[in-house]
């Protein structure tokens, strides 16, 4: 994992301010509830690499006295598919699982390998509002069994330098999907040799078709999706126009949307928060030249007309308690800190996103040496729908994968967006029928 940007000075001061919005210490009693030890097995991933586990780990015990959190790395690699296999081993002795993705969450649900979470959420009156309505979009016939801790969400990176150099204004935190195109339009240059792209979208489908999807009405799973058209027209028209890459060349080429950003010839960029801190680390320690992308800045996802600004597309890992758990209070104990506002002062001290997105969490990432200094920037922090990329559903996975085809389709020309649009329709009807 990458080392800390921030000092840990400004933890300190900062942690403190996190506390009320995402809910209450519990004093640092012992988790067991009977004054007795106890060890809790975790399940993660890529241990040596991240962080934020070994911070979790070590801020939970130093807080819970007799506590000891024991974490078990199964590694990144197909790891909700192997924590599935642990899981239904007669074996199996997790307390505490992290959840990858949703289908991954699907199957640990049908397997009845993890605990519904509702009692324990209304016995610790937890708000569940902290969550920009992520949760709701994991529910299991209106049961919860996963509490998000993390949350990476989209916005719009910008090159200020190039908006300077053409004299038009920065992108705002409330701009529409048509204000975006324009603006992405205002900067552009196809002069050969002095090209600049107005924007650029990476060849994941989640670049072009879940900006229809920020509307609170329409997801992946619905089956009909003829409401992604004017996306999909959007973005070929930019193609088409010089605007942005072509989803072909950038195929063949393999160029990653950082090296593109990077390159400092890219004056917009959707793209998730994660991206923050590789861009702050790459720019500090020159591995991107700070003259070509160094003076950049952030803004809230563009949106439809009529839908809030600050709505946007996400992903949440979580937590769940197994069923197999012989503490599952003392478990429950350490995902509900997790995911509040304790473990969110800890997340947001290496440069992560907590789920739990309080005011201090935004003045520490806002603050991280390399961060944007403007007004805006902190404010395109701020979330006020989150949509998930992936939300809960019978047969995500198959419809993830039908998706993700006919993407591909339309953007290299073998089908055209209303072909592409109708074998989506098709195929999906197919797999809902099932």
């Amino acid at each position: 994992m990458k080392k800390r940007i921030i000092s840990l000075l400004m933890c300190a001061l900062m942690a403190v301010s996190m506390f009320a919005a995402c809910g209450k210490d519990n004093g640092g009693s012992s988790a067991s509830g009977d004054g007795k030890n106890v060890t809790l097995k975790w399940a993660i991933w890529d241990e040596s690499t991240t962080q934020y586990w070994g911070d979790l780990k070590k801020a939970y015990e130093d807080s819970h006295k007799g506590v000891t959190i024991e974490m078990v790395d199964l590694g990144s690699t197909d790891y909700m598919t192997v924590l599935a296999t642990e899981l239904s081993g007669s074996g199996s002795d997790f307390d505490v699982v992290t959840i990858k993705d949703v289908p991954g969450y699907a199957t640990l649900v049908q397997k009845n390998v993890i605990r519904p979470l509702d009692d324990y959420i209304k016995k610790d009156k937890v708000d569940l509002k902290k969550f920009a309505g992520a949760t709701d979009q994991v529910l299991v016939d209106g049961k919860l069994y996963e509490l998000p801790f993390r949350n990476d969400f989209w916005v719009i990176f910008y090159n200020k330098d190039i908006f300077d150099r053409a004299g038009v204004a920065y992108p705002t935190n409330d701009m529409t999907w048509e204000e975006y195109d324009a603006l992405a339009r205002k900067v552009t240059n196809t002069t050969f040799g002095s090209q600049v792209y107005g924007t650029h979208y990476h060849t994941w489908r989640s670049t072009v078709q879940l900006c229809a999807m920020l509307d609170g009405k329409h997801s992946i799973l619905d089956g009909n999706y003829d409401f992604v058209k004017p996306y999909y027209e959007m973005v070929l028209n930019q193609e088409k126009d010089g605007v942005c890459r072509k989803y072909a060349d950038l195929k063949t080429e393999g160029l990653h949307y950082s090296a593109a950003f990077s390159g400092g010839d890219v004056a917009m960029m959707n793209q998730g928060s994660w991206f923050i801190s590789t861009l702050i680390t790459n720019i500090k320690k020159g591995e991107y030249d700070a003259k070509l992308c160094g003076n950049w800045g952030l803004v809230k996802y563009p949106h439809a007309q009529g839908v809030p600004a600050g709505s946007t597309l996400g992903t949440i890992t979580g937590l769940s308690v197994t069923t197999a758990s012989k503490n599952p209070d003392a478990a429950w104990d350490f995902v509900n800190w997790v995911s509040g506002a304790d473990g969110a002062a800890v997340l947001a001290s290496s440069g992560n996103f907590p789920a739990c997105m309080t005011e201090g969490v935004k003045n520490t990432i806002s603050s991280m040496e390399g961060f944007p200094t403007d007004k805006q920037s902190k404010e395109a922090l701020e979330v006020s729908n989150l949509y998930l990329e992936v939300p809960y559903g019978k047969h995500v996975s198959e419809i993830n994968s039908v998706l993700d085809s006919y993407h591909g389709s339309i953007m290299t020309g073998e089908k055209t967006i209303d072909e592409g649009i109708k074998a989506m329709n098709d195929e999906v009807a197919k797999i809902l029928a099932q």
